[in-house]
C-alpha cells in the first residue's frame, strides 16, 4: 500500500486525479484504451474537478463503469449517482462509453447486465473511497468478501444512510434509500489499480480502523490491504489517527 497525506483534500485530490490522469493515458497509448470504475460522494469533488480539467485524456477512449446507486432513486433527484456522474464526468469529459446502474426499475436485471459487461475485460484503475462505517462502495459492515457477482443489492445500514444527511444529500434519515446496487468486494478487487480517495476528519476513525487493522467484513475496506496497487490519498485530518503517517506531500 502506497499511502500519501497532504495538508488539505484539495490537494489529496489534485494528486490522486495527476495519477489518474497518468494511468489513463498510458493505457491509451499501450492498448487504445482504458476501462475505469467511477466513485461519487463529497469525497470525490476535488479528485473529480481537477481529473476532469486535465488537458490530455483521450476520453472517447474510456470506458466508465458506476460503482454503486441507490434503489429506488430517480435520476433528478440530487442524491442520485447516476445525476452525480453525468454532471461532473461524464458531461465534463465527454465520455460516450459509459455503464450507469439504473436503480428505479429492474434492478435484478440492470445487475445481471452490467455486471456481464464488466467481465469482458480487466478494469485498469478503480477510484474510490471509505465511508464512515468503512463501507467500500455500499458494501456496509459485515460485507459479503464472498460473492462472485459483480453487482448485488445490498442493505444499508444506520450509520452509512445518517453519513448521507450528514453530507446534505437528503433532509433527514427518513429520505435515505435502505437498499442500494452496489458493485461487489471481489469484482472492487479485480481492479489492475486502485486509487483511494478519502478526506475529511470524520473520516479518521475510518481510515485507521482499515488501514491499519485486522481485515474483517466488519471494517469491509480493509480489504484494500490486499491490494498488490493500491495508493491511499488523505488530508491530514482524516490521517490524524493513524499510527504510522508517512511525510506530508506536496500537491505539484
Amino acid at each position: 500500500m502506497n499511502l500519501k497525506i497532504f495538508h488539505q483534500g484539495i490537494e489529496s485530490g489534485k494528486a490522486a486525479a495527476t495519477e489518474a490522469a497518468k494511468v489513463l493515458q498510458s493505457c491509451i497509448v499501450e492498448k487504445g484504451g482504458a476501462r475505469i470504475i467511477a466513485a461519487t460522494g463529497a469525497s470525490q469533488f476535488h479528485f473529480l474537478e481537477a481529473l476532469t480539467s486535465k488537458p490530455d485524456i483521450d476520453w472517447s477512449k474510456v470506458e466508465m463503469f458506476h460503482l454503486d446507486e441507490y434503489v429506488g432513486l430517480p435520476v433528478t433527484h440530487p442524491a442520485s449517482f447516476r445525476k452525480y456522474l453525468l454532471e461532473r464526468l461524464i458531461h465534463r469529459t465527454g465520455i460516450q462509453n459509459f455503464h450507469l446502474l439504473d436503480g428505479e426499475r429492474d434492478v435484478a436485471g440492470t445487475c445481471e447486465r452490467i455486471g456481464a459487461l464488466i467481465v469482458k475485460a480487466p478494469i485498469d484503475v478503480a477510484f474510490v473511497g471509505i465511508g464512515e462505517n468503512g463501507h467500500l462502495a455500499f458494501n456496509d459492515p459485515p460485507a459479503d468478501f464472498q460473492t462472485e457477482q459483480p453487482y448485488l443489492v445490498v442493505e444499508l445500514d444506520e450509520m452509512c444512510r445518517r453519513q448521507q444527511v450528514g453530507e446534505g444529500w437528503f433532509k433527514n434519515i427518513d429520505e435515505v434509500p435502505k437498499q442500494a446496487i452496489s458493485m461487489s468486494i471481489r469484482q472492487i478487487m479485480n481492479a489492475k489499480k486502485i486509487l483511494c480517495i478519502v478526506p475529511d476528519l470524520r473520516k479518521a476513525n475510518a481510515v485507521k480502523n482499515c488501514l491499519e487493522g485486522a481485515v474483517t467484513p466488519d471494517a469491509p475496506a480493509s480489504i484494500l490491504q490486499w491490494h498488490n496497487d493500491l495508493t491511499v490519498y488523505l488530508d491530514t485530518a482524516s490521517a490524524s489517527l493513524l499510527n504510522n503517517r508517512p511525510p506530508i506531500s506536496h500537491a505539484d
